[in-house]
């Protein structure tokens, strides 16, 4: 199946498969500026200590925190990863917030994995993740997950071990799922071998403008090289919202929702990607998915914690159209309800 095709065709009937990263979060804050201490002339020996006035731990994982925002939005997301025998009050959690965690996978060798990350005033972040579990991603097949569902519209291939995410889109592409490569914060540590793998047969790209811009230095692909291999690709721009790119189109770009508070961005790109997808699983244009993910988002920023927002379907479609319009709440308004 080609990528056209699969956009066309995850339009109608989805039933999304997040898979990557399931984690526990240890958030710090730091009252200062990371930059006021590094020096340039010294960055090849650098030993610095920051001192957090705050720690956080909280539940994450890129994987999870998609899945939870697709929750949250209404619709029945099955998350696949690896986990520890620490996970089931996390299961837990997830289950009631409308997630599926029944082809989650659980290691009996190593604990669930860890994201240490320190936020500074500037927002800047400096973050360490001990995988644990997720190494164990890489044996679970897909093909048990698709014959419990009975049918995948979608499969999110998001952070995680990167063996795991070859094979996953391997796959998808053996099996005719359409796939999403979200390579994320792993791309640091991908060569330009693994990444045009992952986006062989891609029907959509997710990054941010920092990993767009090292995927084209690690590739040596240029935007338009890109679009010729992925149809459908999504950029989030921080604080000048997203730029969504499909093939032969204008470019569409949307602005962020302005947050009534800013305490935290932690988990912001996948609470992004959360709405968006849902926005396809609704069948809505691409610009009302990309407003779905801002909203989501903001929500999201506001939070301490990746999960630890809340709204009404109500909420939501008010706020959608107190940042995108009339028109654009009631369709968003339309179709949580009918989840």
């Amino acid at each position: 199946m080609t990528g056209d095709a699969a956009a066309r065709w995850f339009n109608t009937r989805m039933r999304v498969v997040v898979t990557g990263s399931i984690a526990t979060d240890h958030l710090m804050t730091f009252p200062g500026r990371f930059a006021d201490s590094l020096m340039k002339e010294q960055l090849e020996s650098v030993s610095l200590s920051f001192l957090a006035t705050d720690l956080q731990v909280r539940r994450g994982g890129s994987a999870a925190n998609i899945a939870f925002g697709l929750g949250r939005l209404g619709l029945a997301p099955a998350l696949v990863g690896a986990v520890g025998e620490d996970f089931e009050d996390y299961r837990s959690w997830l289950d009631r917030h409308g997630v599926d965690t029944a082809s989650v996978h659980l290691s009996d060798v190593h604990q669930t994995a860890r994201f240490v990350c320190t936020t500074d005033v500037a927002g800047n972040q400096i973050a360490t993740f001990y995988a644990g579990a997720m190494q164990d991603a890489r044996l679970i097949e897909l093909g048990p997950v698709a014959e419990r569902l009975g049918d995948v519209g979608l499969l999110l291939v998001s952070p995680n071990d990167p063996v795991a995410m070859a094979n996953h889109a391997d796959e998808a592409r053996f099996r005719g799922i359409p796939f999403a490569a979200d390579p994320s914060q792993q791309l640091s540590s991908m060569t330009s071998d693994q990444i045009m793998h992952l986006l062989d047969g891609a029907a959509m790209l997710f990054s941010n403008e920092y990993e767009s811009a090292l995927l084209h230095e690690r590739t040596g692909l240029t935007s338009d090289e890109i679009m010729a291999r992925v149809p459908l690709r999504v950029t989030t721009l921080g604080a000048n919202g997203a730029l969504v790119e499909q093939r032969g189109e204008p470019a569409i770009e949307v602005g962020v929702v302005p947050e009534k508070a800013k305490a935290d961005p932690t988990g912001v790109g996948d609470a992004f990607r959360a709405g968006f997808v849902a926005g396809m699983a609704w069948g809505v244009g691409y610009e009302r998915c990309a407003q779905i993910g801002a909203t989501l988002a903001a929500y999201v920023i506001e939070t301490v914690g990746t999960q630890e927002y809340e709204f009404t379907p109500t909420e939501f479609a008010e706020r959608v159209a107190g940042a995108f319009g009339a028109a654009a709440g009631a369709e968003v308004a339309t179709h949580l309800v009918r989840g």
